[in-house]
């Protein structure tokens, strides 16, 4: 899923970004649309910006099959859609499961 996309003709490629005093302004190569990019965590599902934050464990391999928590990542929830999994973190206070687990073709 493309980090940025033109909201006239949804181009993720052909996009220009400039910083002004800590404003980023895109403009699309393809319609020509210019638009301040707003960092303002929103769900994907419903578009709420009514998220909660909580940590993801990114996991890597650090001996043989052993599993390790290498760093933590920033993910947003939504209350309305991801509620069992907010749940579950609120209950639990412990860092979300990666979406997928590191896989070494060479094994």
């Amino acid at each position: 899923m493309p980090l940025v996309t033109c909201p006239h003709c949804e181009e993720d490629e052909n996009l220009e970004g400039n910083t002004v005093d800590g404003v980023i302004t895109i403009t699309c190569g393809e319609c020509g649309a210019r638009w301040d990019r707003d960092f303002t965590p929103k769900c994907p599902t419903c578009g709420s910006t009514e998220v909660r934050d909580a940590l993801q464990a990114i996991l890597d391999k650090s001996r043989g099959n052993q599993l390790s928590i290498q760093s933590l990542r920033v993910v947003w929830l939504c209350p309305d859609c991801d509620t069992d999994t907010l749940r579950s973190y609120l209950d639990s206070n412990v860092p979300l499961p990666p979406d997928e687990l590191p896989v070494n073709i060479d094994d």
